[in-house]
């Protein structure tokens, strides 16, 4: 028998960390050996013998809790958001004194959204125009979502890469935010409404057609697949790993 791999969850009371003890409980090679909540010392890491560690907290705790898992020769799946460019440097400097560790930060774990970005991007080169609405729950604390943020930062290097001129845009007047905001120089709108979870559409236009890709998730059990194949590909991918399409093989 094929040994289970010693998994701890962080933020074991939110909706998401919930839904992750139960997936990773249900999973046959995986065994669940510690489930934290806020107040929970992470010390228990430690002592429970876990070595990979999903953290699904909040932005004002996971640099922490990820930093003292590297420091520990723990892996970690990462779903929280609150990752920008300053603490992504940071954990790539202290991972490259822990060469074996691996860490995973993905804006979403749902694979038909991880998907549905990849082919958005790749699309984007090929139309004049493209924007993104994504629609959460009232209760997400960040606007934009690291999803949209995550995909209009890949449709931006598409773009670039093939010379694409910025999406056309002649508005000279208008009211704070009626345009959205601009994640390196692609429109992304954010729709918070109560009975939603998360979807998100990418608009792209060019003359006398539009294309639309979306994805929906209406349960948080989506985003399980994406966090059980992360555990179990985060050992064998050494360093940081920004988004969970970088352990698909897309081929594109």
């Amino acid at each position: 028998m094929t040994e289970q791999l010693a998994v701890a969850v962080l933020g074991a009371n939110g909706r998401m960390g919930a839904e992750a003890v139960k997936a990773v409980e249900a999973a046959a090679d995986l065994k669940l050996v510690a489930a934290l909540g806020r107040n929970d010392p992470l010390d228990t890491l430690l002592s429970s013998g876990a070595r990979i560690v999903v953290d699904l907290t909040v932005p004002g705790s996971t640099e922490a809790n990820v930093r003292f898992a590297v420091e520990h020769g723990l892996h970690a799946v990462v779903g929280t958001t609150g990752w920008d460019a300053d603490r992504l440097a940071r954990l790539a400097d202290l991972l490259a004194g822990k060469p074996g560790v691996g860490v995973l930060i993905a804006p979403n774990f749902a694979l038909g959204s991880v998907l549905a970005s990849a082919f958005a991007a790749r699309a984007a080169r090929y139309f004049e125009s493209v924007e993104i609405i994504e629609l959460h729950h009232p209760d997400k604390v960040d606007a934009p979502s690291g999803t949209a943020v995550r995909t209009a930062q890949l449709i931006s290097a598409e773009r670039a890469a093939a010379g694409v001129a910025p999406s056309p845009d002649a508005t000279s007047t208008g009211r704070p935010g009626a345009r959205g905001c601009d994640v390196d120089g692609v429109r992304v709108h954010s729709v918070r409404l109560r009975g939603l979870v998360a979807h998100q559409e990418v608009l792209l236009g060019g003359p006398g057609e539009q294309l639309t890709l979306r994805h929906d998730s209406f349960d948080r059990a989506s985003f399980m697949p994406g966090v059980l194949l992360g555990v179990r590909n985060v050992a064998a991918n050494p360093g940081l790993t920004v988004g969970l399409d970088g352990y698909l093989d897309l081929g594109l």
